[in-house]
C-alpha cells in the first residue's frame, strides 16, 4: 500500500501498465485523461444517486452542485475508461445506459464483442478466501449488558440517510417484550472520515432509542469505528445480520459490502426487499426478506431467524453461497482483462485527447451522412435538368407546329373532333 501526491502518481502510472481507478481521481488529476495507459473505471457505487440521499442535510444550492459534480465525475471516467467494473448485472444494465447515452456504444466498440463484456463487465466487492478466525470477543461478553447467551442482532456497518434503523430498533422493542434476550448492536455510527458530518439519520437513531428506553439495554451503539481486520471477531459474536433501508433508486442499485461480510461470517441474514442482495437471500435460503418499513414483519422474520432450529445449517448454507464472492472468483473478470490489457476499440493510441473521440467519430459520421445526401441530390438534379431540357425541347417543336399553314387550315377539324368528344361524354 502506498500513499502517493500529484507527482508521486505520475511516476507510478508511467511505469504501470493498467491503471484502476474510482471517485474523484481522474477530477483530482484531469492529465490521467490524456494518458495513453490502459484505464479500468470502477464505478461499484452510482454516487450521484448516494449523494440523493446523502446530501439531504445540504442547501438546495449545494446538493444541486454535488449531484452534478458526481454526474460530471462519472462521466469522465466512463468516457476515458478502457474497461469498467461494476458490481451486479443490474447496474451493468445502469451504466450500460450511461455508456450509450456518451457514446461509448458504437461501431468499433459492439464490432470487437457484441456481449460488451470487454467494455463493461460485473466484478463485485469480494470476501476474503480465508476461513474466518475469531481472536477475541468483540460483543459477547465484552460489551456491558450483553452477556455469552444473548442473542445478538448485528448492523454491520455505519448508520448513513439511505438506511433505515429506526423500523428496525421498533421491531427489536416490539421482540424484546417477549424475548428479553434479543439485543441489537450497531458496528459503527460515524464515517471514518472525520472531514464528513455524521448523518442525521444516526442521530435519530440514537434519539428513538433513547425514548423507548431502549439504550444499552436492548440497543448498543459503538460510537467510534470498527478496525477492518477486527470486524471479523464482531461478525463472529452476532447471530443474525441486518440490512435495512428505505425503498428508493439508491437501494435498487446498491450492492452492501456489510452482507458480503455476513456471507463471509456466515451469518444469517434479515434485510429489506428491493436491492440487490434480496432476491439472493430469498432464492437461496440465507435468511428472510421484508417489506420496508414494516415493523411487524420485521419483528417476525428476526424472531423465526433467531429462534431457528437448525441454526447450523443455515449458517454452513450463507458460508457455502458466500464462496461466490471470494476474490479469486470476484475478480475474474478483471484478472482476465489485466493478462492481456487493451485500449477500448474506440480509444486511439495516438496522443488524440481520447475525451474528443466520441465528438469526432460523430463530426465524420455527419460528413459521410452529408455527402451521400449531396450524391442523392446531384442525381435528382440531373434528372430533372433533362426533363426540363426534355420540356423545353417539346415546346418549341410545339410553336413551330402552331405557326405553319397546315396548322391553320386544320382548326375547323380539331373543332369538330372537340364536339364530338363532349357529345360522347354526355351520353
Amino acid at each position: 500500500m502506498l500513499a502517493v501526491d500529484g507527482d508521486e502518481l505520475r511516476r507510478q502510472v508511467e511505469w504501470a501498465d493498467v491503471v484502476i481507478a474510482q471517485g474523484e481521481v481522474f477530477a483530482l488529476n484531469p492529465w490521467l485523461a490524456e494518458t495513453d495507459v490502459v484505464i479500468v473505471a470502477d464505478v461499484y457505487d452510482p454516487l450521484h444517486l448516494e449523494v440523493l440521499e446523502s446530501a439531504k442535510d445540504e442547501t438546495p444550492e449545494g446538493r444541486s452542485f454535488l449531484t452534478k459534480y458526481c454526474v460530471d465525475m462519472l462521466t469522465t471516467q466512463l468516457r476515458r475508461a478502457d474497461f469498467v467494473m461494476c458490481a451486479s448485472e443490474k447496474q451493468r444494465d445502469f451504466w450500460l445506459g450511461h455508456l450509450g447515452a456518451i457514446e461509448r456504444i458504437n461501431p468499433a466498440v459492439y464490432d470487437a464483442d457484441h456481449s460488451l463484456r470487454t467494455l463493461i463487465d460485473v466484478v463485485p466487492f469480494g470476501v476474503s478466501d480465508d476461513v474466518p478466525s475469531q481472536t477475541r470477543h468483540g460483543i459477547r461478553g465484552a460489551v456491558d449488558g450483553i452477556g455469552p447467551d444473548d442473542k445478538i442482532i448485528l448492523w454491520g456497518g455505519g448508520v448513513y440517510n439511505w438506511f433505515d434503523p429506526l423500523t428496525l430498533i421498533r421491531a427489536v422493542r416490539q421482540l424484546s417484550q417477549s424475548h428479553p434476550e434479543v439485543k441489537l448492536y450497531f458496528l459503527g455510527m460515524t464515517y471514518p472520515n472525520a472531514a464528513v458530518q455524521d448523518s442525521k439519520m444516526a442521530a435519530q437513531a440514537l434519539s428513538l432509542s433513547e425514548e423507548l428506553g431502549l439504550t444499552d439495554t436492548h440497543v448498543f451503539f459503538n460510537m467510534g469505528w470498527t478496525d477492518y481486520d477486527d470486524r471479523i471477531n464482531y461478525l463472529l459474536d452476532a447471530d443474525v445480520g441486518v440490512s435495512t433501508h428505505f425503498s428508493h433508486v439508491e437501494t435498487a442499485l446498491s450492492f452492501r459490502t456489510r452482507i458480503l461480510d455476513y456471507l463471509w461470517a456466515g451469518l444469517p441474514i434479515v434485510a429489506t426487499d428491493g436491492d440487490g442482495f434480496a432476491p439472493l437471500i430469498r432464492d437461496n435460503s440465507l435468511g428472510e426478506v421484508v417489506a420496508a418499513e414494516d415493523v411487524d414483519a420485521l419483528a417476525a422474520a428476526l424472531e423465526r431467524t433467531l429462534f431457528n432450529s437448525d441454526t447450523e445449517k443455515l449458517r454452513a448454507n450463507v458460508r457455502a453461497f458466500g464462496e461466490r464472492y471470494q476474490w479469486d472468483v470476484a475478480l475474474e473478470p478483471l484478472i482476465r482483462f489485466c493478462v492481456d490489457p487493451k485500449r477500448a476499440a474506440d480509444h486511439p493510441t495516438s496522443g488524440v485527447d481520447p475525451l474528443e473521440v466520441g465528438r469526432v467519430q460523430h463530426i465524420e459520421m455527419l460528413e459521410a451522412k452529408i455527402l451521400e445526401l449531396d450524391r442523392q441530390l446531384g442525381t435528382v438534379r440531373d434528372r430533372l435538368g433533362a426533363v426540363r431540357d426534355k420540356l423545353v425541347s417539346t415546346r418549341d417543336e410545339l410553336d413551330s407546329v402552331r405557326e405553319s399553314t397546315s396548322w391553320r387550315l386544320s382548326a375547323p377539324v380539331r373543332i369538330v373532333g372537340r364536339l364530338r368528344s363532349r357529345v360522347r361524354r354526355g351520353r
